[in-house]
């Protein structure tokens, strides 16, 4: 039985991809992503997260960590996070260090999210000198050592091998997924898990039952704690919202046809751009896509959470136009209540 929550219940957060638009640079990017965390703050969003991703021309939050760092010296008291490192790219006592560095500059305000995918393409990952045979099946291995790296040591112990920063501090990790997988992992191993709903809404239900169904409580988590990816692109009227949104369509349709291209400016019909298995594949993308007016997305978003019963939202808006992105999530801070008054 889900309960029915209202939208002011939970904390709101933000996924960052620092987009690089059609005409503008990573600098322009990365500047835009301290100026929203910092509106972000004053809005009363919970955290604020980066994704890692490669080789792509459209995102600018490759070196993540880093840009975790930028991000958490310009604002004072939102967390700032990972969403998220995909850590077959890594070595676990890499990330161990980078994060435990992070907590020891900003303590309590770091949070590590892990995804098990490349977060690239095939001659990507094996230039970032990953296993692409593994497939991600040493994930739930890395994971734990990873978490070990972040132990504090026994007094009878002797580490060959410690996380200096790292050894000894509490950093949230969670798990991320579009699939069962990570859901199932992350409720074993008692950890919260976000699921991306903002790419896989086919998903979201199934996952979000395997993650509660197989959670087992831990030191640090007594209880599920699910939150859930969701575009959404707010504006003053309906019509305005919906040609923002052009651009987030757009970049789905380069992803169908593999064109790795920047974030391209709105169009006035993004069908006549589409062939009818595009039509159908935007269709089926953008069901946990809210587009519009507070009018029209309150309700939408409300059915949405009485559905998951999620325990937090994070919203994605890829939206061309820099200061038409800040107004969006103003808006939805103003949806959610979120804004400190």
């Amino acid at each position: 039985m889900v309960n029915q929550m209202h939208l002011n219940d939970i904390p709101y957060s933000i996924l960052d991809l620092s987009p690089i638009i059609k005409g503008g640079t990573p600098a322009d990017s990365l500047k835009n992503t301290l100026d929203l965390a910092r509106h972000a703050e004053e809005w009363g969003f919970n955290r604020y997260w980066l994704a890692e991703h490669h080789n792509s021309f459209g995102i600018a939050s490759s070196a993540t960590s880093v840009v975790i760092g930028y991000v958490a010296s310009g604002t004072s008291t939102i967390r700032v996070g990972s969403g998220g490192i995909m850590l077959p790219n890594h070595a676990p006592l890499v990330i161990a260090e980078q994060f435990g560095t992070l907590e020891s500059l900003f303590p309590g305000r770091i949070d590590l999210g892990l995804g098990r995918a490349p977060g690239t393409d095939q001659i990507t990952a094996n230039a970032l000198r990953r296993d692409i045979y593994s497939n991600g099946q040493d994930f739930p291995e890395l994971v734990q050592e990873l978490r070990g790296y972040f132990a504090p040591p026994l007094p009878s112990e002797n580490k060959p091998v410690r996380a200096i920063p790292g050894e000894g501090l509490n950093i949230p990790i969670w798990l991320l997924g579009s699939s069962g997988y990570s859901a199932q992992l992350s409720g074993l191993l008692g950890l919260p898990f976000a699921f991306a709903s903002h790419f896989a809404p086919e998903n979201t239900l199934q996952a979000l039952e395997i993650y509660r169904r197989n959670f087992r409580p831990t030191e640090e988590l007594n209880n599920p704690y699910a939150m859930v990816g969701v575009n959404i692109i707010a504006a003053d009227s309906d019509e305005e919202a919906q040609w923002l949104a052009t651009s987030l369509q757009q970049n789905i349709l380069n992803l169908i046809r593999n064109n790795r291209v920047q974030l391209q400016p709105p169009v006035e019909n993004i069908y006549e751009l589409a062939n009818d298995y595009e039509k159908a594949v935007l269709q089926q993308r953008l069901q946990t896509t809210f587009i519009g007016s507070p009018e029209t997305i309150k309700p939408k978003l409300h059915t949405f959470l009485n559905k998951t019963n999620a325990n937090e939202i994070i919203v994605n808006a890829q939206i061309y136009d820099h200061q038409a992105r800040l107004h969006s999530y103003e808006l939805v801070a103003e949806i959610v209540e979120a804004r400190k008054r």
